[in-house]
């Protein structure tokens, strides 16, 4: 009679393992195929393909304060997300992926990953003195977008929208002058990114599945990144407007939507591409429906007034955001975008986002996924199934657009986030968060990432 269940637990933990190695495969074929790529047609322009990324082995003041995050992690994690109280729990798992955030950065030291990363010529910051004037700049907007025009902008000014520069006009106007108060401003709201969607697993799924998920959160792979890229801010404000929905459509409070909808019109502004967090609000609201129905008109309402208030303020500043990705599209075939290959990146990109997400995550999507195809996982994990899938469905639409050749382990960090709670379908925590700490830690210290 115990034999049964035994040898499911075996089959569970052999499937999860081979997913794990395909995952890792995955990889391995990119580099391989990508370093030949690289050094025989020079199309990618990345020097570690997938990852734009040099071979650069290093430590640094960050790597001591690193392992041991990790190591704490790893010891004391999923018992001390299960003990906690809950407010107790979000304040914890801010100050975890903060400690492992800044840590990683640091292990390039203190110019090299943080101060410097926004300072570089395609960067933000490089273009402050142009914004003395901002409703002006912003009429102006549009006209400095494709290459070849009067003086263009950068390529990460030009290739988003202009709510993403201001964001550092303004810092800057608050007198946060400088890269290293811009990189500390990516870091500290990017890492509650995960405390936003531990926020929405719980209001859609329950307490469980977002206290397993939480150690998972606060020390992925994806940090590398969020320390100190913009995208990493772009994911926290992205998330909360998700968590905010999920407050609003379980029955908080109806004016949790209007502040969502006022964050999901500001991502749109921050990223083009972030326009497909619709697929993930779309989830939630299915997964709200009940509540949504008895207020049919009143959520909808508040959300769409809150979302018209960044495009509305922009308009009327003079911006028009269909012009600007227009010209952007224009912008991105003539440069690299243009030669690099669509029939490798629509593939290595996925690689590129197991890297971020690391193979516990898709371990754990093989779980949910199976678990979905069975009905085994119960009314909670079909709730998180169905929020997983939306996630890998806005991952896949941005890989098909082709608008995302290379750099996605960046570009993509959003919509990472909400691919991590699946390893809360997993067992042996432990050996799954080494892999994923351990995965963080060789990417950051054997590789100098270019973002």
């Amino acid at each position: 009679m115990t034999q049964a269940p035994h040898r499911d637990r075996y089959a569970g933990r052999r499937a999860d393992l081979c997913a794990a190695a395909a995952a890792a495969a995955l990889v391995l074929v990119a580099v391989l195929v990508g370093r030949h790529l690289q050094d025989t047609r020079r199309t990618l322009f990345v020097h570690w393909p997938p990852l734009f990324a040099d071979w650069d082995p290093h430590l640094g003041p960050g790597t001591p304060a690193a392992v041991l995050v990790a190591a704490a992690v790893v010891a004391a994690g999923p018992a001390v997300a299960g003990r906690l109280p809950w407010r107790g729990l979000l304040w914890a798992a801010w100050g975890t992926a903060l400690a492992w955030t800044w840590s990683l950065a640091l292990v390039d030291g203190w110019r090299r990953g943080v101060a410097g990363r926004l300072t570089t010529r395609s960067e933000y910051l490089t273009v402050l003195g142009r914004f003395h004037d901002i409703p002006a700049a912003l009429r102006d907007f549009t006209h400095h977008i494709v290459s070849g025009g009067p003086a263009p902008w950068p390529a990460h000014v030009a290739g988003h929208p202009p709510a993403a520069t201001l964001t550092f006009v303004l810092l800057d106007r608050a007198g946060l002058h400088g890269g290293g108060w811009a990189g500390a401003w990516c870091i500290t709201v990017g890492a509650s990114a995960g405390v936003a969607v531990l926020v929405a697993v719980r209001a859609l799924a329950g307490e469980t599945p977002a206290r397993r998920a939480a150690p998972y959160l606060v020390t992925s792979p994806a940090a590398v990144w969020v320390g100190a890229s913009a995208d990493g801010y772009f994911a926290a404000v992205a998330a909360w407007s998700v968590a905010l929905l999920a407050l609003a459509v379980t029955g908080r409070s109806a004016a949790w939507a209007a502040g969502s909808g006022l964050l999901y019109g500001l991502t749109c502004f921050l990223s083009y591409g972030l326009t497909l967090f619709a697929l993930i609000g779309a989830a939630v609201a299915v997964l709200g429906r009940r509540r949504v129905r008895e207020r049919p008109v009143l959520l909808p309402v508040l959300f769409l007034a809150g979302a018209a208030v960044v495009p509305a303020a922009c308009a009327l500043a003079g911006f028009d955001w269909w012009e600007g990705y227009r010209l952007l599209v224009t912008r991105y075939y003539q440069g690299v975008g243009g030669i690099r290959p669509y029939g490798y990146w629509v593939w290595a990109n996925l690689a590129c986002t197991v890297l971020i997400t690391g193979v516990a995550t898709v371990a754990g999507l093989r779980r949910a996924g199976a678990a979905a195809v069975r009905r085994t996982a119960g009314p909670a994990g079909d709730r998180l199934a169905l929020l997983l899938a939306a996630a890998l469905l806005a991952v896949l639409a941005a890989d098909l657009s082709g608008m995302s050749k290379a750099e996605t382990e960046r570009i993509w960090l959003p919509f990472a986030m909400w691919l991590l709670p699946a390893c809360a379908f997993l067992p042996r925590p432990r050996a799954w968060l080494t892999t994923q700490t351990v995965l963080a830690l060789l990417l950051n210290s054997l590789l100098f990432t270019g973002w």
